[in-house]
This record gives C-alpha cells, sequence and structure tokens, in this order.
C-alpha cells in the first residue's frame, strides 16, 4: 500500500486505469464501476500539531492494510493463552501464522485491537520496572542482580512487555549511575557494559538487550524533575521543562529507537492530574482540542507531542492516559458511590477518560492511538466506589465509566497501564465488598474479560509494597499474584525474530541514535538531535596491540564521535590512541576514556575499567565538540 496527497480539480472521479511497470493493470470493465478503487482526501486535516523545529514536517502514509475487526481470545484458567485470528470485516486477515509469529516488528491499532505488523491481534501484558525516573537515573534492582539476569527473570514469568519510567532530567541531564554492582554474590563481574556510561547510554543497552530476548518496550515520561511518583504539578512541563522541552526530548528518543522494532511505543505522560487545592484549569484539562488550546489542555498537549513522535518515527503507538478528574457531573457520568464534590468528577491520577469519546485526541498518522488508565484498590486510597455494598458488577460499571466504554465501543484500544496489589492473600482475592482483594479479583476478571486489553502491573521492583520480585530480585514474592497475573497473560513469539532487535550478546546494537540534549552521546549512537547529519567513518588498522576507528556525526558549528577499539591478537592490558582534529575543532567532553588536547593533537588512553581487552574484544569511547566548518574523521593511531 502507498499513498499520495495533493490538490484535487475537475471532477470528482477516481482513476479507472493503473499500469505496473508499464503493463496495465487493474482496468475496470466498466467505466463506471472500476476493480480498483482509489480515495481521494478532499479537505485538509482538522487536527494540525504545532511542529517541532527538529522534526519534518511531512507526515507518514496512513496504514490502510489493518483489518478493522479481528477476535482474540484468552485463557480464564491460568494456563497459557492460545491466540485466535478472523478474517476482517473488510476482508482482511493476519499475513503470517499467528500462533508462531504473533508479535512480530511493528504494532498498530485497528478499532479496539493492537495489531503486529502480519495483522495478528496482540495484547499488552507485561510489567513496570522503575527507577530511571528516580534521581538514581538507572532502573533499579541492578543493586542486587545484572540486567541481564532482571529481564530474562520478567521474560521466564510470562511477561511479554516493559513500561519503563524516566525523567525529562535524565534525558537533558544524565548522570552517571552509581546504585548498581559490578559483582555478582560469586564475584563474578556483572552490569559491566553500564559501568561509566551516563543514563541514556545504560537505557539504550537494557532496552536493546529487553528486545533482543523477545520483550516489547514502552517508554514512560514519568515526571519532569527525577524523583518518585507523578510530578508534583499534574502536568508535562514545569518551571525547568517547558512543553516544548517535553517534546524535544520525546523526539530524541524517537529517533534513538528508530531502529529497533521492539520499541513500540510512547506512553506520553504518566498520570496527568490536578494537585489538591488547585482549580481543574490550573491542572491537567481534558477540554476540546480544536478550540482550547491551553497549555494545560491535556489532549491538545498530547497532540502536539504525538504528531512530533509520528514524524520522526510514524511506526511507534503514541498511548494517551487519562486525567485525575472533571467538571462532568452529572448522575449519569458519575461513578457508582462517587460523591462529586466542588462540582468535579474526581477519579484516579490517570483514570479519567471519560471525555476521550467526545473529545479525542487526533494525530496526523491513523491506526497509532491507544488510551492508557491506571487504576488502584483502596490500599492506596479509599475511593468511594469501596464501600459495604461493592460489587464485581459495581466495580465493572465504574471501569466502563471511566475507560471501558472506549474498547467496548470499539473507539480505540485501551491499555491498563498501572495497577498493582501488596502480597497478602487478603489483598489479592476476596469476597468482602470493598477491600483490596475485591478490587484486584475483580480487575483481572475484567480484563480478561476485555481480550484484546492491554495491561502493565505495577511492579517489577523489589522494593516496591507491590512488588513482583523479593528484594534481592531473584524470586516472585507470592505464587497466587503470579498465578492471577499468568491468566491473562499473552506470549508473542514472534517478539524476538522481529527485524532491527540485535543479537549481540549485550544487546547494544539494535537502537539507532542521536545526541542527548545536554551534549552526551550513548555509545551505541550516531546521529544528532537535529536532522540532516552524515556520518562519515574511518578506521585505521595497527597490527599487533590494537586498531581503531572512528565515526563522526556533525551538524552545524558541532560533532560528536564513537571511536572503537580493538585489541590485537595478543591482547592488551592498556590501550592509548592518538589523532589530529581538523584546524578549527575543539574538544568540549568526553567519556569513557582520558581525553587530552595539545593544540590540535589529541590523545586518549583508557579508563581505570576497560584498559584490559582480550585478542578481538573490542570497547568504545566518545567526545564533543565543536567546529567551523565541514570535519572528516582523522587517521587514528592505536598502541
Amino acid at each position: 500500500v502507498f499513498g499520495l496527497e495533493g490538490t484535487w480539480s475537475g471532477s470528482n472521479n477516481v482513476p479507472t486505469s493503473f499500469t505496473l511497470n508499464g503493463q496495465p493493470c487493474g482496468t475496470s470493465s466498466s467505466s463506471s464501476t472500476p476493480t480498483t478503487t482509489a480515495t481521494s482526501v478532499t479537505s485538509a486535516p482538522t487536527t494540525t500539531a504545532t511542529p517541532v523545529t527538529s522534526a519534518p514536517t511531512t507526515t507518514a502514509t496512513p496504514v490502510t492494510s489493518a483489518p478493522t475487526t479481528t477476535t482474540a481470545t484468552s485463557s480464564s484458567s491460568g494456563t497459557t493463552p492460545t491466540t485466535t485470528a478472523t478474517t476482517s470485516s473488510s476482508g482482511t486477515t493476519p499475513t503470517g501464522n499467528c500462533a508462531t509469529d504473533a508479535g512480530y516488528g511493528y504494532w498498530h491499532t485497528s478499532g479496539n485491537q493492537i495489531l503486529d505488523a502480519n495483522n495478528c491481534p496482540v495484547r499488552i501484558a507485561g510489567i513496570n520496572w522503575y527507577g530511571f525516573e528516580t534521581t538514581d537515573e538507572i532502573a533499579h534492582g541492578l543493586w542486587a542482580q545484572s540486567y541481564q539476569t532482571i529481564l530474562n527473570e520478567i521474560k521466564a514469568a510470562g511477561y511479554n512487555t516493559i513500561r519503563l519510567p524516566y525523567s525529562n532530567a535524565m534525558i537533558q541531564n544524565p548522570i552517571v549511575p552509581q546504585n548498581m554492582t559490578f559483582s555478582s554474590n560469586t564475584g563474578a563481574p556483572i552490569n559491566t557494559e553500564l559501568k561509566g556510561k551516563n543514563a541514556l547510554q545504560d537505557m539504550v543497552i537494557i532496552v536493546d538487550y529487553a528486545t533482543k530476548i523477545g520483550l516489547k518496550v514502552i517508554l514512560d515520561n514519568h515526571r519532569s524533575n527525577a524523583g518518585n511518583s507523578a510530578s508534583s504539578n499534574g502536568l508535562w512541563y514545569n518551571s525547568t521543562y517547558t512543553t516544548q522541552d517535553w517534546i524535544n526530548d520525546w523526539v530524541l528518543l524517537a529517533k534513538t529507537f528508530a531502529g529497533n522494532t521492539g520499541v513500540i511505543g510512547a506512553d506520553l505522560h504518566n498520570e496527568p492530574h490536578t494537585p489538591a487545592g488547585d482549580t481543574y484549569s490550573q491542572g491537567a484539562m481534558w477540554e476540546n482540542p480544536l478550540t482550547n488550546t491551553s497549555p494545560n489542555n491535556w489532549p491538545y498537549a498530547a497532540e502536539q507531542a504525538g504528531n512530533a513522535i509520528l514524524a520522526v518515527n510514524p511506526n511507534w503507538l503514541i498511548f494517551v492516559e487519562g486525567i485525575g478528574q472533571n467538571p462532568t457531573t452529572s448522575a449519569s457520568q458519575v461513578p457508582t458511590g462517587e460523591n462529586a464534590s466542588a462540582n468535579m468528577n474526581s477519579t484516579w491520577w490517570g483514570g479519567d477518560l471519560e471525555l476521550a469519546g467526545q473529545y479525542p485526541v487526533v494525530l496526523n498518522v491513523p491506526n497509532r492511538l491507544v488510551y492508557s488508565a491506571h487504576d488502584y484498590g483502596p490500599a492506596i486510597y479509599q475511593q468511594t466506589w469501596f464501600n459495604s455494598t461493592t460489587t464485581a458488577a459495581s466495580l465493572d460499571a465504574v471501569w466502563n465509566l471511566e475507560w471501558g466504554y472506549l474498547y467496548n465501543e470499539k473507539i480505540a484500544p485501551v491499555w491498563v497501564g498501572e495497577f498493582g496489589t501488596g502480597n497478602s492473600g487478603s489483598g489479592i482475592s476476596s469476597s468482602t465488598p470493598g477491600s483490596e482483594g475485591q478490587w484486584f479479583s475483580s480487575l483481572i476478571s475484567y480484563i480478561d474479560a476485555h481480550p484484546a486489553m492491554g495491561w502493565t502491573y505495577w511492579a517489577a521492583n523489589g522494593e516496591d509494597s507491590d512488588a513482583l520480585f523479593n528484594s534481592n530480585y531473584n524470586g516472585i514474592v507470592s505464587a497466587q499474584k503470579q498465578s492471577l497475573l499468568q491468566s491473562i497473560q499473552f506470549p508473542l513469539p514472534g517478539a524476538a525474530s522481529s527485524p532491527g532487535i540485535s543479537s549481540g550478546s549485550s544487546g547494544s546494537s539494535g537502537s539507532s541514535g542521536v545526541t542527548t540534549n545536554s551534549g552526551t552521546t550513548p555509545t551505541t549512537t550516531s546521529a544528532p538531535s537535529n536532522s540532516g547529519t552524515t556520518p562519515t567513518t574511518t578506521a585505521t588498522t595497527v597490527t599487533g596491540t590494537c586498531s581503531a576507528t572512528m565515526t563522526i556525526s556533525q551538524w552545524t558549528g558541532g560533532f560528536t564521535a564513537s571511536v572503537t577499539v580493538t585489541a590485537g591478537s595478543a591482547g592488551t592490558s592498556s590501550w592509548s590512541t592518538s589523532f589530529t582534529l581538523p584546524q578549527g575543532s575543539a574538544i568540549s567532553n568526553s567519556w569513557s576514556a582520558t581525553v587530552t588536547s595539545s593544540g590540535s593533537s589529541v590523545t586518549a588512553t583508557n579508563a581505570s575499567y576497560n584498559g584490559t581487552l582480550s585478542a578481538g574484544q573490542s570497547t568504545t569511547f566518545g567526545f564533543q565538540g565543536t567546529d567551523s566548518g565541514t570535519i572528516s574523521a582523522p587517521s587514528v593511531s592505536c598502541s
């Protein structure tokens, strides 16, 4: 399928004959009934997002081959679910074997379903793994285990997706994380690939390994400043990080992971809401994005960010969470048991999608929107619908009103991005009305009854009150809870074979990259955040001790360089490289090496942790600089 857009003059009749490689094809037997039908666009899109200066303004060709109706079934008995795809109402069927290849490639939507690249129906059935958004700026648990061990455990436990939170602070000013160990309990080296790298570099390595083993990843802009929980102001911007910063950071990540089909999308912002004491207009609002361009109007902001992402990476899904309250207080729109106050209808932060049907988010690329809701039980807060008369049916009514209707009416797919409970038996399953256990088991049943509805449990983290893993991240705490979650899992046998997935042992080669806003560069990356760069690579081979290869990516006034040092046949316990920069160039910062300059002559020696290399083993260091013209990669000597 391909598409085009343009202006139309004359009659509105569509073409009735076509040629393929110069030969007629698709011609109609009757001029009035062509066998091949074209559809013209007679009006401009009604919603246009504000472009980001670093992103192309062109939009991608819509996916028109996705079926509009397919079905998927999952087991509620705790056994491994099976999937069944049926012909859609448009006559389109999956192009792959859904039993063996489900999850393949990038994903898109159709009605209330998410489909893979072969049009097989899939379900997000995953888990949150947090830490990058905190002041540690690294996924938690690496103080106890390697990142490979934790990801392998997640995969082995049956989860198919990771929701990975981060902060804007981590993107723009990434630290070199310290809260991890580099030695296992037996003294074996672990997490060595992460050592000395900044947080964004570590994220790339961890994500690439996750996708290599067949896990899908959803990136989650959890908060602006590094810290815990949602942003304190309830918004996606603050006095330090503007809306444009938020959008630019998303564009940066969309470029960084553009080559990795395991990264399926962007959860635009975690739990937009109105803080206690603020008015509705001071917090996150849900108003018509066509007429209300307030900076606090969440669907308007979501369209801006979503369209900017899709302009540079049209394959991603765009996940839009609900808000925390809305001014719709008529009896039919207030959840059962809720007492609307101050003319506001309130629920969980991120859980209010009541107005999404009336004021939908509209993206420039169709079949990419997924709505996301968060939901919790009375252990977090005693919502008014948790009481002595609560039943499974009354809870269903709350969910249907707040966000389930979007799924039920096939408006869009729905993903329950967060829900969690503790590890006591009564908190997992209970018949007591209004209890935590009643809520959790009822929500599991609700998701099970909606087989295309996605979910990610909060959280894998062993230090969390709702933890899946123990504090050492080497086992599951509650078999009872795991059993319930297994009943709604969904295998993705085709995920690991998707194109663009790294096949290296560290999983660090699957993503294309981009310079961070602070100027530090992941070692797997080669392109800066603004477009129009052309990497040039030069390799100088030195027989004996080592060889070095330099790659440069340049933009107006600046460049980044990545240098790979490879040990010769005898290996080495230390290395030193030297090269000469072109006139007018200067280094401003570096990483993973000790770099010294004398005029245009530069020497870079190993850091304390990457000097010893066995025969044929490689390590990488990098630097960023300024320049006054076109720069080519210089020859590099290594000894």
